[in-house]
């Protein structure tokens, strides 16, 4: 079976874009690279722990690289070092077996290699267990090293992909998904609507609700591809726009699901064969409800452009959007007072209906969009700032000079009188 230059090529650009196939090939060259440098620099006949740690560090992301790298290096070098010390005082038996292996996960909490606990109480076991302590657990930090050094290396030479695509479009099936279930709601206004029919729009809203988790954690990993990242200039920036983008749509999927509730609670009120609404509001409200979704759909495609290319037509179609949206609102509002004064025994479920939508239409406004966003990166802002000043204290407390003062830092700042 032969496949087609083509296809062939196809398959490679999807698989390039597939984060377990990027690990894949990303992990397999690191691990081989790293044990061909350990048997070269290593005692060992068979340095397994350098590709061991290769494989554990070359994550998606520098950033998660980076930061597993750190937590792997350091579970071994302290569990090395527990194992030195008993080897000084008893030998291995079961009861110093137990107590180095309480002791090492009880220090691994304390020093915070999170899901590296284990490999502290492994690598101290693994050191006590040899005749000659001292060798091997040289050994064995270097080829820690090694593949921690290696796989570093080899995302700083090659670098990670960016993933903010994949989030976009994530973040972009997430609003169409919004915007086909306004679109159904808008269709069963005008007709008969059975309880069960209404429920399941109630039931699609609660899927759109828990798919949020799985856009947060495909953002989540392009927010760790632009953290370090030697291609990106402005990561701080996508990063807090594709946040805040997504915060917004979070809020508008639960807004719908509480007007799906509503439209639930109304069919339970209708005599069968008696639509939801009557026939011009039905139009109406469809309508205002189009528009909605529309601007949704608009929205992610701002936030996602904004990251690249193209913001400005993005802006346009979300602005235009929106004032047809307002437009529609003013007349459902008529519509929906005239409904009430005729049949006012459900004016509570219809005005809410309103009220939501004006919340949706809020969250999307452009300018509440940049207060929003300028808000965050104020708030980024002061936190680097803060973590900067932190660091200097450090610094001037390791060359043995004495801190200032809050109020003294704030008289300098001020200076003489």
């Amino acid at each position: 079976m032969t496949v087609a230059p083509e296809r062939a090529v196809a398959l490679a650009r999807r698989a390039a874009r597939e984060p377990f196939a990027v690990q894949t090939a990303r992990a397999t060259v690191a691990a081989t690279i790293s044990y061909l440098v350990a048997t070269w620099l290593s005692s060992e006949s068979a340095p397994l722990t350098a590709p061991l740690t290769a494989l554990l560090v070359v994550q998606v992301t520098v950033y998660s690289t980076l930061t597993t790298s750190i937590r792997r290096v350091n579970s071994v070098v302290v569990g090395v070092l527990i194992a030195i010390g008993f080897s000084t005082v008893v030998g291995l038996s079961w009861w110093s077996l137990g107590l180095i292996i309480l002791a090492s996960l009880v220090i691994g909490r304390f020093v915070r290699v999170d899901e590296f606990v284990q490999e502290v109480a492994i690598s101290a076991m693994l050191i006590l267990g040899v005749s000659q302590v001292t060798s091997r657990a040289w050994d064995r930090v270097l080829e820690t090293l090694i593949g921690a050094g290696v796989g570093l290396l080899f995302n700083l030479l090659f670098a990670a992909p960016v993933w903010v695509d994949t989030a976009g479009e994530s973040i972009e099936d997430l609003a169409r998904r919004a915007r086909q279930l306004l679109t159904d709601l808008g269709d069963q206004l005008g007709r008969p609507t059975p309880v069960a029919d209404a429920a399941e729009r109630l039931h699609e809203a609660r899927r759109l609700d828990q798919a949020i988790a799985d856009v947060d954690a495909a953002l989540r990993q392009a927010e760790d591809s632009l953290r370090f990242n030697p291609r990106i200039s402005e990561g701080l920036l996508s990063r807090l726009v594709l946040r805040t983008g997504l915060d917004t749509l979070e809020i508008c999927v639960v807004v719908i699901r509480v007007i799906s509730r509503s439209l639930t609670d109304l069919a339970k009120r209708r005599a069968p064969g008696e639509p939801l609404v009557g026939p011009d509001l039905a139009l109406a409200m469809e309508e205002l409800l189009a528009h909605v979704g529309g601007a949704l759909v608009s929205f992610a495609v701002l936030v996602t452009t904004q990251v690249s290319r193209n913001a400005e037509e993005a802006e346009r179609r979300l602005t235009a959007e929106l004032s047809a949206a307002w437009a529609s609102r003013e007349n459902v509002a008529r519509l929906l007072l005239e409904q009430v004064r005729a049949h006012p025994e459900a004016w509570h479920l219809l005005g809410s209906l309103l009220t939501e939508v004006d919340r949706i239409l809020d969250e999307l406004d452009l300018e509440h969009r940049s207060r929003r966003l300028m808000e965050e990166l104020d708030r980024a802002s002061v936190a680097s700032r803060e973590r900067f000043s932190r660091l200097g204290r450090v610094r001037q407390w390791m060359r043995g000079e004495r801190p200032r003062s809050a109020r003294a830092r704030r008289r300098k700042r001020a200076g003489p009188a």
